[in-house]
C-alpha cells in the first residue's frame, strides 16, 4: 500500500485536535450543569445524553480520519499499462576540426556551435537525438536517445580534440548518421548538419542524394563567414602561440562553402541556414522538424498502483450518516403531546 499525496496526512492532526475540543466543550458543560442542579439529579439526567454524544463525537472523528485518508490517495494492488512513444529521429552532425577554433565568433566557432546547439537540443524533447562528431572522419558521440539531457552532456564535452584525422568530411557524416536511421522510416528523420568549412574529397552531394531515397531530410547550418578567418593555434595553458599555417607556409583561412550547404539541403528537401554570428532561426527550423512524420520510437509496459480512495470515503460518508441518525436526548426526553 502506498499514498499518491503522502503529505497530506498531516491533515490527520486534525483529529485529535478536534477531539480534546468536544473534551473540552463536553468538561465546560458538565460544569454549568452541576452548578444549576443537584449533582445527582445532573447525573441521572445527562447519563443517556453523555453516551449518544460520546457516540456521536466518535463518529465525527472517524468521518474527518476517512475523509483525510481518502485525500491522500490510497493506493494498493497493481496492473500492467501499456505507454508508447511516438516522434521522429534527428540526428546532429557536428564539425569538431580545427577550424572550429576561429575566433570569428566569441570566445571561438566552437563554443557558439555548442551554445546554439544545446538550446536546439532542449526544444527537441518527445523525438529521438543522436549526435555525430566529424573531422577528417565521422563517429557517433552519442546514440540515438529520448534523454534530452543525456544527450546535451555528450554535446557539452565535445571538443576539437575528438578526432585527431584533420580535414572536414562533410560527405562521411551524413552517411554516418543515414546508416544510423537506417531503420527509422521515411519521412520521420532528419539530419542537422552544422559545419564552417569546405569539403575535403568525401562527396557530400552523392551522400546527399541517397540520403534523400532514404526519405531523411538534411538541415544545413553555416557557421562562421565566407570570406575566410583565420585558425590560432595555442598551448596548453591558452596562451596564443601563432595561426595555423600550411605546408607554404602561408596562413590558412578557413572558408566556408556556402552554396555546397545550400545545394545539400535543397537535395534532401531540407533548407539551408547561414549563422555568421552564431545565431539561426531556430523556431523556423524546429517548425520544420515538428512537421516530419511521428512514428511509434518505443514501447514499455509500467506497473501502475490501483486508487483505492473509494473505499474511504465510503467509510467516511457511513460515519457521517450513523451521526445524522442519532436522536437528539432533547427530542427523545421531550414528553408527547
Amino acid at each position: 500500500m502506498r499514498f499518491a499525496y503522502p503529505y497530506v496526512l498531516f491533515l490527520e492532526l486534525l483529529v485529535p485536535l478536534t477531539a480534546l475540543l468536544f473534551v473540552y466543550v463536553f468538561i465546560k458543560k458538565k460544569k454549568v450543569l452541576t452548578a444549576f442542579a443537584d449533582p445527582q439529579l445532573a447525573a441521572r439526567l445527562s447519563s443517556a445524553r453523555t453516551r449518544r454524544q460520546h457516540l456521536q463525537n466518535l463518529l465525527v472523528l472517524g468521518t474527518l480520519f476517512f475523509i483525510v485518508l481518502s485525500l491522500a490517495r490510497p493506493q494498493f494492488g497493481t496492473r500492467l499499462v501499456e505507454v508508447s512513444q511516438k516522434g521522429a529521429d534527428v540526428v546532429l552532425a557536428v564539425d569538431v576540426s580545427r577550424s572550429m577554433l576561429a575566433e570569428d565568433i566569441k570566445p571561438n566557432r566552437m563554443t557558439g556551435a555548442k551554445a546554439m546547439l544545446s538550446g536546439l537540443i532542449q526544444q527537441l524533447g518527445g523525438n529521438r537525438v543522436g549526435i555525430i562528431a566529424f573531422a577528417g572522419t565521422a563517429f557517433w558521440q552519442c546514440p540515438l536517445t529520448f534523454d534530452i539531457s543525456g544527450a546535451n552532456l555528450f554535446l557539452e564535452i565535445m571538443d576539437t580534440n575528438l578526432i585527431p584525422l584533420p580535414g572536414t568530411a562533410i560527405g562521411d557524416a551524413i552517411r554516418t548518421a543515414a546508416r544510423g536511421l537506417a531503420k527509422t522510416a521515411p519521412k520521420a528523420k532528419a539530419i542537422i548538419l552544422l559545419t564552417d568549412g569546405e569539403d575535403h574529397r568525401s562527396d557530400p552531394l552523392a551522400a546527399a542524394r541517397d540520403t534523400a531515397q532514404q526519405g531523411i531530410k538534411i538541415y544545413t547550418i553555416g557557421l562562421g563567414g565566407t570570406q575566410g578567418e583565420p585558425i590560432p593555434e595555442r598551448d596548453a595553458q591558452g596562451t596564443f602561440q601563432s595561426y595555423k599555417k600550411d605546408k607554404k607556409g602561408n596562413v590558412v583561412m578557413s572558408k566556408m562553402d556556402e552554396a555546397l550547404l545550400a545545394q545539400i539541403a535543397a537535395e534532401t528537401g531540407g533548407e539551408y541556414f547561414r549563422a555568421p554570428n552564431g545565431q539561426i532561426d531556430t523556431a523556423r527550423l524546429l517548425y520544420d522538424i515538428q512537421g516530419l512524420d511521428k512514428r511509434r520510437l518505443s514501447t514499455q509496459t509500467n506497473r501502475e498502483y490501483e486508487d483505492r480512495y473509494q473505499f474511504f470515503l465510503l467509510i467516511a460518508a457511513l460515519c457521517l450518516l450513523a451521526a445524522s441518525y442519532i436522536p437528539d436526548a432533547r427530542r427523545q426526553n421531550r414528553a408527547p403531546s
